[in-house]
């Protein structure tokens, strides 16, 4: 049997709902074995993060060499690099190891409002990481801040970002709606061939830590699969949505709970 294999670069989320943990999640849910490259050590919780460890690059660097130096890696999802010598040893190990199918995720803040990039390594993600990516996934909020441009409030101005955004050397945009307004949240996809407009019903719960995170993985566990890049985001989109409507049969935490990565084994 072979099975494909995805990789997730990202920092580790101590209370199991975001990052690393929720990628390796995701993989599971999708039949993709996952492998790892840890960026960071967060102390979190569902109420927010406490403390942040930043793994040394040159570490870094020898997980992704261990990683791509032996297992056979189809697609890889990056997530929080929080730093910018981060950004440099895994774009360095794509250039060694290149791959196609690369989804970035520029992880800025997290649902509790903690910021996890530093301000510093905003440039390094514009100029160095995006252009290494098939696919970026920004939220509204995230997309305004690559472009140091106020939030985006129509489907026009969301296009409009969405193709500067492109501008900066990624194959492809999805500016995820969630952070926006309605009874739908629309995420729009955006390619040199134009923009499609994916829309689900807006699901009311406060339980949506590490949304982002299994998003991005999900379409990453797609292409691993063999999908073509729409067909792996509309069926990332209808799980992720699954996922948030089942989000409050869990129990996790106090604050901003998980999703229901596994809702489809209940």
């Amino acid at each position: 049997m072979t099975i494909p294999i995805a990789l997730t670069i990202a920092g580790s989320d101590s209370s199991g709902g975001a990052g690393i943990q929720a990628d390796l999640k995701t993989f599971a849910a999708f039949g993709v074995y996952g492998a790892s490259v840890i960026t960071a050590l967060t102390a979190q919780s569902t109420q927010g993060v406490t403390a942040i460890h930043q793994v040394p690059a040159d570490f870094v660097t020898a997980q992704l060499d261990a990683v791509f130096g032996d297992l056979k890696v189809k697609a890889v999802k990056i997530g929080m690099v929080a730093q910018t010598s981060a950004i440099d040893a895994i774009v360095g190990a794509l250039e060694r190891w290149p791959s196609k199918h690369i989804v970035l995720d520029p992880v800025m803040i997290a649902t509790s409002g903690d910021r996890l990039l530093a301000s510093d390594a905003i440039q390094a993600l514009r100029t160095k990481l995006i252009p290494c990516a098939w696919l970026i996934t920004p939220n509204l909020p995230e997309a305004a801040a690559l472009l140091d441009e106020p939030l985006a409030a129509s489907e026009t101005e969301i296009a409009r970002q969405g193709k500067r955004l492109l501008a900066l050397g990624s194959g492809a945009v999805l500016i995820k709606g969630g952070h926006g307004q309605g009874a739908e949240s629309i995420d729009y996809l955006i390619t040199g061939h134009g923009v499609v407009a994916l829309p689900a019903p807006r699901i009311a719960t406060k339980n949506t830590h590490g949304t982002g995170c299994s998003l991005s993985s999900a379409i990453a566990a797609g292409l691993a699969k063999g999908a073509d890049l729409e067909t792996a985001v509309r069926n990332a989109k209808t799980w992720i949505s699954a996922a948030i409507a089942a989000a409050d049969r869990l129990d996790v935490g106090q604050g901003h709970g998980p999703i229901h990565h596994f809702h489809a084994f209940d």
